[in-house]
């Protein structure tokens, strides 16, 4: 056993160890600082005691006081003290008078000089000691007298040594003390290297905390521990049990220590399993009622097996909460599940069809779902008598349960029926005794008995209070019936998706009636004209219907306008702006105006629109455009000619008779409402057969490709100029719709056609009163080459008040052209812009009523400006194979 924390304590035999050598390091620091004091004190005063020797000796000596009285006491004295000085062993001998004038000094330079020093007390005869700062450094030194004959002082002599020389005894004698301490140090350590090794052999290496800490989980691991312990020997004995294993498996208050195999009670395979002594991991044993979980490990001690290690854990609980939980998880996986895998589409089937897969096979073995058939149309349902059968799912496919599309009618004694009139759920635990139930079919229930399904839970589907349907869930393969906790999972269950349904359900509502709305607003039928062969077709996305439109509107002089733009956005808002958008077209066409002139018109409506709903404080649908763009082109069958203008919209294809694809360069224009840009139109010729394809950005953008890519696809699919514009459409559409478009689509192909030119008929008119008759002549010889001589008196009518018009009222040069098409035209060119006007004449007018005439007679008539600043008056007669009654 191992201690718990980073830092391993130190071992008894450590802490004895270190106790020794802090105790020697003490004993050994004490002695030197004893040997050092004493050592201090007694050289203290050895040196006085030398000092004052040295000092009385040579002050008693023969010859000083006749040497101090002499001239010169420095010549005589000097050599004699430092010869004494090295025989006595100081370190100087200073020789002065009673002034304390030096005579003498180890230092030559000092004689003369005052002596450093307490002289009084010598002066009076005393003999003086001390410790001073002198030349030598710190000094031990004694002053004494020198007496005279009279007894008088005549001079003092000082002796004395310096510290240094004191304390080096100290210093020679501090080797043995520390050396005596190393080896008190070394017997120390060997004693402790003794006492640690025989301790670890008997604690394994143990320190204190580790060893107080065993003796605490083996407390705890005999009483506190709520997992039981055995622990036996080679032979199989008990040598531990803790309370808990005694608990669990009834043991005697005297088990440790007997054999396993003579204990009472215990179960014969965890006898055999105690005396094989092998591993086990998470064995099941029974012990009475209870069920036990073993874990057994050999214990090995140097290398050999020495018993084993056993750990019992009680589950008998456990079983039964881990089985709750597993059910409780179950049915939390399949609520996820369901609020992730229903309602991924928008479409109330689908949306229904996932909700019975998510629950087969996990919850039921086969569901069926019945809503009632207003909800599948979008609409809240009136009642639930009648319900269609919507979704069907099941482990199997040749269930005896209703097939999907079936209407159903409950009767009021079959559970579906009351949970359709109370809102709640329903279990049937035996459908073998159930009449109400069987009284639906009794055929069918038969069927469905002997097919295995015996029990059945009916849920009504809900949403906001309304029931929409209901769900039935049966089981055949599981012999357990449904029970109350399986009846609130399947309610939760269809709440979630009663939620998701009624979405699904309400989206369908909206998108039938935005999708209503929009094909009310494109043109249903094109009109008849021989100047290009139509052919079209229109997606709405499946988000929602948008704002696309595409139109064919036929002009005068064999001439039609096509027309291809695009709202943003999506809904009702998208779909009635762009019906308003495509009347505007409709109206401002009926002016026969320039493709430029007309998109110029149109801008200034969309900003009026945009003017007129800002600040109106109105809903989602009063909001202005959010853009839109247009592409307005002009196709004359005559010359051959198309004149195209766009405002931000895609430019179209152009498919030559000859196969090649060509994308011509437009003025681009900026989308309609900005205001403030002119637009430009740009004139293509187009021979017959060449086919113009218009389109909406929804056919060529996509997020999985780049739009260079979609062009490219466009460009191979219209590679074949000898389709029909239907073929060209659905190659087009099978080259590049999505399974889903995002966006609407709309797409415009038309083939061009040419007037023949013997259905042309042109002159030059001479400006004068006199030509309108010969006009007229040509005229009608014209009509009867061309088998039209019923139009005759009407063409005259017309031919004569409009060419009168142009001579009296226009300008030079003036023409007339007829052209034989669906319909007769007369065309009358002056280079005047001035404008006829039709109005009723007065009684007494002598003029005024040509065009009255003009209008009466023709089908439609109409003024159109030409390039060139002149107009065009012309009028158009049904022909006589087609004027009817």
């Amino acid at each position: 056993m191992r201690s718990l924390s980073r830092n391993r304590p130190r071992s008894v035999a450590r802490q004895v160890f270190v106790l020794q050598v802090a105790i020697v390091v003490l004993l050994a620091a004490g002695a030197v600082l004893a040997l050092v004091l004493q050592s201090r004190h007694d050289i203290d005063r050895e040196a006085r005691t030398r000092s004052v020797a040295v000092a009385q000796s040579f002050a008693h000596s023969l010859g000083l006081r006749q040497a101090l009285r002499s001239p010169d006491p420095s010549k005589i004295l000097q050599p004699v003290t430092e010869a004494t000085r090295k025989e006595a062993g100081v370190d100087f001998i200073v020789v002065m008078d009673t002034h304390g004038i030096r005579y003498t000094h180890p230092l030559p330079d000092r004689i003369g000089k005052r002596f450093v020093g307490t002289i009084g007390p010598s002066l009076a005869g005393h003999v003086h000691t001390e410790s001073v700062n002198g030349p030598l450094g710190k000094e031990i030194q004694a002053v004494v007298p020198v007496f005279g004959p009279d007894h008088k002082v005549v001079g003092l002599v000082s002796a004395g040594l310096t510290v240094k020389n004191v304390t080096g005894v100290v210093d020679r004698q501090l080797p043995v003390i520390l050396g005596a301490s190393a080896v008190g140090l070394a017997l120390a350590t060997v004693g402790s290297a003794l006492i640690s090794r025989r301790l670890r052999r008997q604690t394994h290496g143990l320190g204190p905390l580790e060893m107080t800490r065993m003796y605490e989980h083996h407390d705890a691991v005999l009483h506190a521990v709520r997992e039981g312990v055995l622990i036996t020997d080679g032979t199989g004995r008990l040598l531990l049990a803790n309370d808990e294993a005694v608990r669990l498996l009834r043991l005697p208050p005297d088990a440790e220590g007997r054999l396993v195999g003579e204990l009472p009670g215990l179960d014969r395979q965890l006898v055999e399993l105690l005396r094989s002594g092998r591993e086990a991991t998470d064995e099941m044993h029974e012990a009475g009622d209870r069920l036990l979980v073993i874990n057994q490990r050999p214990t090995r001690l140097r290398g050999r097996s020495e018993g084993t290690s056993v750990t019992i854990r009680d589950s008998t609980e456990m079983r039964v909460l881990s089985t709750r939980a597993d059910a409780a998880r179950r049915r939390l996986k399949l609520l996820y599940d369901a609020g992730v895998g229903v309602g991924t589409t928008l479409d109330v089937e689908r949306t229904a069809q996932e909700l019975a897969d998510v629950a087969v096979p996990r919850f039921a073995d086969f569901v069926t779902i019945d809503l009632a058939e207003p909800v599948l149309h979008g609409d809240e349902p009136t009642s639930t008598s009648d319900l269609r059968r919507t979704a069907v799912s099941g482990i199997r496919d040749d269930s005896p349960l209703y097939q999907r599309g079936i209407l159903i009618d409950f009767l009021p004694s079959t559970p579906q029926a009351r949970g359709l009139d109370s809102g709640r759920g329903e279990v049937v635990t035996d459908l073998a005794d159930a009449p109400g139930w069987y009284a639906q079919d009794p055929p069918r229930a038969q069927a469905i008995i002997d097919y295995g399904i015996h029990s059945l839970i009916t849920a009504p589907l809900k949403a906001r209070g309304v029931v929409l349907g209901v769900v039935n869930f049966w089981r055949s393969r599981k012999p357990e019936p449904f029970d109350e906790e399986d009846l609130s999972l399947a309610e939760e269950l269809v709440a979630r998706a009663g939620i998701t349904i009624d979405n699904a359900r309400r989206y369908t509502r909206e998108h039938a009636l935005a999708v209503t709305l929009q094909h009310s607003l494109l043109p249903r039928d094109l009109p008849e004209q021989n100047a290009v062969d139509v052919a079209h077709y229109y997606l709405p996305a499946q988000s929602g219907v948008g704002g696309d439109w595409f139109d064919v509107i036929p002009l005068p002089g064999s001439r039609v306008a096509l027309v291809v733009g695009d709202v943003v956005g999506h809904g009702l808002h998208a779909a009635a702006t762009m019906g308003r958008l495509r009347t505007a077209v409709l109206n401002f066409s009926s002016l026969d105006l320039p493709p430029d002139e007309l998109l110029a018109r149109l801008d200034d409506l969309v900003q009026y629109i945009d003017q007129s709903t800002d600040g109106s404080g109105g809903g989602p649908d009063s909001a202005g455009l959010l853009g839109a763009t247009c592409l307005y082109a002009v196709y004359d069958a005559v010359s051959q000619r198309c004149t195209i203008a766009r405002a931000g919209h895609v430019p179209p294809f152009v498919v030559r008779p000859d196969g090649r694809v060509e994308m011509p360069e437009l003025p681009p224009g900026a989308p309609l409402g900005l205001g403030g840009f002119p637009f430009e139109s740009a004139e293509l010729d187009l021979s017959e057969g060449s086919q113009l394809v218009l389109y909406t950005d929804g056919l060529i953008e996509d997020r999985a490709r780049d739009i260079d890519d979609g062009l490219a696809l466009v460009r191979s699919a219209l590679g074949h100029a000898d389709r029909e514009p239907e073929e060209t459409c659905r190659a087009l559409l099978k080259a590049m719709l999505p399974v889903r478009p995002r966006d609407d689509v709309a797409l415009l192909v038309a083939r061009t056609s040419a007037l023949g030119a013997d259905r042309i008929a042109e002159w030059e008119v001479p400006f004068e009163p006199s030509a309108v008759g010969e006009m007229r002549a040509l005229a009608v010889a014209k009509l009867e080459e061309w088998g039209l001589s019923e139009l005759a008196f009407g063409t005259e009518l017309v031919l004569s008040e409009l060419v009168t018009n142009a001579i009296r009222h226009g300008v030079a040069p003036v023409r007339l052209r007829l052209l034989h098409d669906r319909v007769l035209t007369c065309e009358v060119f002056d280079s005047s812009s001035t404008s006829p006007h039709l109005r009723y004449a007065a009684t007494t007018d002598e003029g005024g009523r040509g065009l009255f005439l003009v209008a009466q007679i023709s089908r439609r008539w109409g003024v159109r400006y030409t390039p060139e600043g002149g107009k065009v008056i012309w009028s158009e007669q049904q022909l006589p194979d087609a004027a009817g009654p």
